[in-house]
């Protein structure tokens, strides 16, 4: 887990809240890691902004799914992701293999990632297959359909 350093205020003079306090999920790619399909990230300085002072975890679902960086880009395929999870949809490179499995095996843990923390929200990177939000990508719809606070950069 990661924690940005707050740039105001005084640590010491700020009150804490019982338990632990609240974490993100992020998109890796959002906070500068090379884990996008190119091998690039996509760096977001209000995502970071966002971020500053609080815990976070970032995670790539392709990478958790066993996919490897960099890889061929893929696109979701007679829907969104809520109908890929109920195989509806799939999940397609650009070279035609199907990798809907690892998408799906990437989502699940992501979602077993949320379930150890107290997560305020997920910020999920738009145009995706696996993160964006509107259309729905596959790790999206999954966390969508378990209740979490999704928000889009």
């Amino acid at each position: 887990m990661y924690n940005v350093p707050e740039n105001t205020g005084d640590p010491k003079t700020q009150k804490r809240a019982a338990g632990p306090p609240p974490t993100f999920l992020v998109s890796a790619c959002l906070i500068g890691l090379r884990t996008r399909y190119d091998g690039g990230a996509k760096p977001c300085a209000r995502c970071v902004d966002m971020l500053a002072g609080r815990a976070f975890v970032p995670f790539c679902p392709e990478q958790l799914g066993g996919l490897p960086t960099p890889r061929p880009a893929a696109d979701l395929k007679g829907g969104d992701g809520f109908d890929v999870l109920a195989g509806r949809a799939r999940v397609i490179r650009k070279d035609g293999a199907d990798v809907t499995g690892r998408f799906i095996a990437g989502a699940r843990q992501v979602l077993d990632l949320a379930g150890r923390y107290r997560v305020a929200a997920v910020l999920l990177k738009s145009r995706s297959p696996s993160c964006g939000v509107a259309p729905a990508g596959v790790t999206a719809a999954l966390l969508r359909r378990h209740g979490y606070r999704l928000i889009e950069f």
